[in-house]
């Protein structure tokens, strides 16, 4: 597996990133522990996970396992935002509950320091100047490396790195957004901001859900029992088989396929190596509960996708603009 510096640090993870969410939770402790262990002979060094996810159980499972590892090779990031208990101060990014998190993060994780400590969404009711000075403090004492950002609107993410350079704190070195073959919309904003100020980017749901996984082609009329997506509909999930059901879906996932066939790979690592060819991605977050959903998100990585199968998925998933990108181009170029 090939490394890339993560955005404008000097920080190497690999081009793929392993995401925890499923520890715990979809998968037991066993298949986790199979799942990360064939990573780490692919050669991935980098791994995602948050203090929710399994309501701390994927960080409790991961750090069993980081305890068998040598930990100056291996690059963690957790997250802290959303409610970790039914307290008043057990949620949000006040100081108070910063440090709490943080804390527990670290004794879940058997570790004595966090990688990368990322907020995973913005909060309204905390003043900003707050969470990032909390943060920075973060870096100072050692806890933390590196602090990054999921789940920001445009406005929200140039206001973060703003105020983080006016104050001299600690920037932004990467954010986490939903980016796929499905969803392009960050292109639109969070992109300009991640390209013109160094910030890496590590997308979640590559797969959107598991509807760039190869199991959706037209004429389907449900999704598979007991897939994600058949979950999701249940969950209400962005995901769910009734948002995704229609003609801009199909026409992705028929490119996909078509790529798929002509190139000889699997539709899940042709819409893989597709966003690692994106501008500014440093590391798609894969997910799997077992290895052998794990195996062909391994594949995506070593080759890359001929210039005409680029532009063939490039046109099939072009989302429309509405105002004002719609006259973005006109004004550009000056007409």
């Amino acid at each position: 597996m090939n490394y890339r510096y993560m955005g404008k640090t000097g920080l190497r993870v690999s081009e793929l990133c392993l995401g925890a969410m499923t520890f715990g939770r979809e998968s037991s402790e066993e298949e986790s522990v199979q799942v990360l262990d064939r990573f780490a002979e692919a050669g991935g060094n980098f791994i995602d996970t948050a203090d929710v996810y399994g309501q701390g159980a994927s960080e409790e499972i991961l750090g069993r396992w980081l305890g068998g590892q040598r930990r100056e090779d291996w690059v963690i990031a957790t997250k802290v935002r959303f409610a970790t208990g039914k307290g008043p101060n057990d949620a949000g990014l006040s100081r108070k509950h910063i440090l709490d998190a943080v804390a527990a993060s670290l004794k879940r994780l058997g570790t004595d320091h966090i990688d990368l400590y990322q907020v995973h969404g913005w909060d309204a009711r905390t003043p900003l100047e707050e969470t990032l000075s909390t943060l920075t403090d973060l870096v100072r004492r050692g806890w933390v490396r590196y602090v990054g950002a999921s789940n920001h609107t445009g406005w929200q993410l140039q206001k973060a790195i703003d105020t983080a350079k006016h104050h001299g704190w600690e920037p932004y070195a990467c954010l986490q957004p939903q980016y796929n073959l499905l969803s392009r919309g960050m292109e639109w904003e969070l992109l300009p901001v991640c390209l013109n100020e160094g910030v890496g980017i590590i997308p979640w749901s590559p797969l959107r859900g598991g509807w760039l996984s190869g199991k959706y082609r037209r004429g389907m009329s449900a999704p598979p029992p007991g897939s994600r997506v058949d979950e999701a509909e249940r969950k209400n999930w962005g995901e769910k088989w009734s948002n995704m059901n229609k003609e801009p879906t199909w026409r992705v996932l028929d490119a996909l396929h078509e790529v798929a066939e002509q190139s000889g790979k699997h539709p899940a690592s042709v819409a893989l190596n597709w966003l690692l060819q994106q501008p500014g991605v440093t590391a798609p977050i894969i997910g799997a509960r077992n290895l052998e959903q794990l195996e062909p998100l391994l594949q995506a990585t070593g080759w890359t996708l001929a210039p005409e199968h680029l532009e063939r998925l490039d046109e099939a998933s072009r989302p429309q603009p509405i105002y004002p990108y719609d006259i973005a181009d006109w004004a550009m170029a000056g007409r």
